[in-house]
């Protein structure tokens, strides 16, 4: 990234054959694009090639470019080539290859005008893409296909493209080099929320452990005086209603909300799964559910029971599409209609997720084990109308792969009488989703966000991480 926004190198394609101000047209409305829509570029500067428009043909022209985008490698999060005309695909294929940056590429070409064929003003840049993109096949290099085949640079189809480009580009990145917490052990009745470590060390994701005891002794020891406990504990009673009854329990809530948040500052950490059953209400005397719920509208996801599976599928949802995910249980039938089905969770989805008020209270099942008292600080919520996109990420030892499922679907607005964080859900064919997921052996867990960005997902494993994938209709 380039001053915290996304950074596009750029390469703009072009033919001797061709008239060079069509490629000067296009240089400036697709970096007029960029800009408007809030991105950052690299590009050669306009005389750099014979062209006068930075466009590239020869092989030299490339080899320019290459050496531009490594001198900016940390800043390139993907390139856009654009062909104004046939193109020249040499030059485009040495710049990205001795680039080697391994970053997401799309490719966009543009429309002719039928009534302009002359040899002034043709283009057939919808042959010159298919050789574009023959090249980047024969030299294994996976890339990104635009809405339509070609379409003018001053469609709108171009801004819809690029912002979709980005959101894969934040998820092939962000996937490929983050950092998930793990404070605490798997609980001992969750087999469920076994993951493999070193597969997903293979793709690039690290985790990073943390006693459960480290987190609790750091909480314990935070001054009563200390300005971050004094704030978080303003933030909580901002954030949800706190019943009266409970008040008391609000310095301990927040003072494990504090030590959590000083740990994932500390090591630099994008995504968490926390150990919330039972340890911390048997040994600390509070639930994980708020912190985790407080951790997810900033935008770090929290997973419950220690699931690191089900933290990366909630960090690539948030990648996706920059909003808060929730991680949920496939929980309830819903007789009345079997492409429904109750999402819940004892009480960790963020607000902006629930998108209505909040309020605290004890878990409900370990509720009635180990006492109200103990286990104060679930969330209860129920989660307003409206799309989402589920996701769910497994290590499949056997198999030494990542699988993921993907797909669609609305929440409702039937009731439900049951405490702890609702979701009423409507997925097309859901038997048939159920299906899968039980013979290819996922979780009971799933993470979700409030918008469709199936296709972006779907792009950034099918083409850039080759994890298996089925994707959900």
């Amino acid at each position: 990234m380039k001053n915290g926004k996304i950074c596009f190198g750029v390469i703009i394609g072009t033919r001797a054959y061709f008239n060079s101000e069509l490629a000067k047209d296009v240089r400036k409305q697709l970096l007029k694009t960029l800009t408007d829509e809030g991105y950052e570029y690299i590009i050669l500067p306009e005389d750099a090639t014979p062209t006068g428009s930075s466009s590239i043909e020869t092989r030299e022209d490339g080899l320019k470019v290459s050496a531009q985008f490594r001198e900016h490698r940390d800043e390139i999060d993907g390139i856009i080539v654009s062909l104004p005309n046939f193109g020249f695909e040499i030059g485009i294929i040495n710049a990205i290859s001795d680039a080697n940056l391994n970053v997401p590429i799309m490719v966009q070409a543009c429309d002719d005008e039928n009534d302009k064929v002359d040899l002034d003003s043709r283009r057939d840049a919808f042959c010159g893409k298919i050789s574009v993109c023959n090249n980047l096949y024969q030299y294994g290099i996976p890339f990104t296909d635009t809405t339509l085949h070609t379409y003018s640079i001053y469609s709108d189809l171009l801004a819809k493209d690029i912002n979709k480009f980005a959101a894969v580009c934040r998820v092939v990145n962000g996937l490929r080099h983050c950092r998930i917490g793990q404070i605490g052990t798997r609980p001992l009745g969750f087999n469920t929320c076994r993951a493999s470590e070193k597969l997903l060390q293979r793709a690039g994701i690290t985790v990073v452990p943390a006693d459960l005891s480290e987190i609790i002794f750091a909480a314990q020891n935070i001054a009563d005086d200390d300005p971050k406990l004094i704030e978080k504990k303003k933030c909580i009673c901002n954030y949800a209603a706190v019943p009266e009854n409970y008040m008391e329990k609000l310095n301990l809530q927040a003072k494990f909300g504090v030590a959590v948040e000083n740990w994932i500052e500390a090591n630099e950490v994008d995504a968490v799964a926390i150990q919330c059953w039972d340890s911390l209400e048997q040994n600390y005397g509070c639930a994980a559910c708020v912190t985790m719920s407080m951790l997810g509208d900033k935008l770090i996801p929290a997973a419950c029971e220690t699931d690191i599976a089900g933290a990366v599928s909630m960090y690539a949802l948030m990648l996706a599409s920059g909003k808060s995910p929730a991680l949920l249980d496939w929980n309830n039938n819903f007789a009345e209609d079997r492409n429904k089905c109750v999402c819940t969770h004892c009480g960790n989805f963020p607000k902006s997720f629930v998108q209505n008020d909040l309020k605290l209270g004890p878990l409900g099942v370990l509720g009635r084990t180990l006492g109200k008292v103990k286990t104060f600080g679930a969330v209860y919520g129920k989660a307003t109308a409206g799309e989402f996109t589920f996701f769910r990420i497994s290590t499949d030892d056997p198999k030494g792969c990542i699988k993921s499922y993907l797909g669609k679907g609305n929440i409702t607005n039937d009731p439900y009488g049951m405490d702890g964080c609702i979701a009423v859900t409507q997925v097309d064919n859901l038997q048939k989703l159920m299906k899968y997921i039980c013979k290819n052996g996922f979780e009971h867990h799933v993470a979700m966000c409030r918008t469709d960005v199936v296709d972006v997902l779907d792009e950034a494993i099918n083409t850039y991480l080759g994890w298996d994938i089925y994707v959900h209709e």
